[in-house]
């Protein structure tokens, strides 16, 4: 799927046709479809217009988030204090920690520059954390992603952040990518360059199965990639309100979902 949207030089809709695609748009047409089918099939058109709203209230459910993250994604557990130390204990091995960009604010105004959005800083902040564990060198990969085709690299305002902020200038950054399957791409050619044999790769859990994979294509037999996932804590909430319609559960449904439908496209 991914390469036909290539061959029709298409990619620029990539954000478009994925928000299309999550909810609620599709349910909302679902719900639709059985407003008018009331006339003609009242049974049928009250069936379609109570699932579409079944649905509709699941994808607004922190509950139903962790149960597709359980049993379709399925994301690698985190490191544990006993796998960085082992890493720390191979420190002067060519290994690299790769963090990778999640997204970016063009402008913003308390700042009066660029900045990270949160996704992006969460992950720089625990790869620039593992560095300082482990003494490994630290890369970022990240551009100007297809929803925003003007902008400051995504990497370079990590780099100036983690230099500036958090005291740990990057050792790479790779600032032309646009999506995960470039991330790969152009990332492992620059560090197979530097001589690394090994890359720890971070991001968010729901993300990281899907680069994991892009990755591991890219490096192929020449190249070892380790996943450190982040962001895998889970809210400490009542039961019930894991099941109650929250702009919170709404948001992990649809990154959920956004990963599926990448895996499914290979984007």
């Amino acid at each position: 799927m991914n390469s036909l949207i290539t061959f029709f030089g298409i990619e620029s809709w990539k954000p478009v046709l994925t928000a299309l695609l999550l909810p609620p748009v599709p349910l909302l047409v679902l719900l639709l479809v059985g407003a008018r089918l009331i006339l003609p099939r009242r049974g049928l058109g009250w069936l379609v217009i109570l699932t579409s709203v079944a649905l509709l209230w699941l994808s607004t459910c922190a509950g139903t988030a962790q149960v597709l993250t359980q049993f379709a994604l399925r994301p690698p557990s985190a490191l544990t204090p006993d796998q960085v130390q082992e890493l720390k204990a191979q420190a002067k091995t060519p290994t690299a920690i790769m963090v990778l960009g999640g997204g970016l604010e063009p402008y913003a105004p308390e700042y009066g520059v660029s900045n990270l959005r949160y996704p992006s800083l969460e992950r720089l902040r625990y790869g620039v954390w593992l560095g300082r564990e482990t003494g490994l060198p630290v890369g970022f990969s990240g551009g100007v992603g297809w929803a925003q085709p003007i902008g400051t690299p995504e990497a370079r305002i990590a780099g100036h952040i983690a230099a500036t902020e958090f005291g740990r200038p990057l050792k790479w950054i790779e600032e032309n990518s646009r999506d995960t399957r470039e991330n790969a791409a152009l990332s492992v050619p620059l560090l197979r360059k530097a001589g690394i044999t090994r890359i720890v790769l971070v991001t968010h859990g729901a993300h990281m199965p899907r680069a994991l994979k892009d990755f591991q294509a890219v490096a192929g037999d020449s190249m070892r990639v380790d996943p450190a996932p982040m962001g895998m804590a889970r809210r400490v909430e009542l039961p019930a309100l894991e099941w109650l319609p929250t702009s919170t559960g709404a948001t992990d449904v649809r990154t959920v979902l956004r990963e599926l439908i990448g895996r499914w496209v290979g984007a």
